[in-house]
């Protein structure tokens, strides 16, 4: 099984000044997320799994992928706990 995630359909992202606004248009809460974040949500307009968006991560910024894979785990966990994002499990 591989385990993909997603940005849930009623997000709006919008990329201000360095950094990213996200809108759930759900729950009707706004979130802050840093241009790190704002990269993996960008990237999570379609599935992805956790090795396609470490890989983001390494093309874009001067990080190790343990580094990239350390904050992209947080950023998950903090996404799918949140409802932002999505978890599919595939085969």
């Amino acid at each position: 099984m591989t385990t993909r995630y997603t940005r849930h359909p009623d997000l709006r992202v919008t990329a201000l000044e360095g950094e990213g606004v996200v809108l759930h248009l759900g729950t009707r809460r706004y979130y802050r997320v840093s241009a790190t974040g704002l990269d993996l949500l960008q990237a999570l307009e379609q599935p992805r799994t956790l090795g396609e968006l470490v890989a983001v991560l390494t093309a874009k910024y001067d990080v190790t992928e343990d580094e990239a894979s350390h904050s992209t785990r947080a950023f998950l966990e903090h996404g799918v706990g949140s409802g932002v994002l999505l978890v599919e499990q595939v085969s």
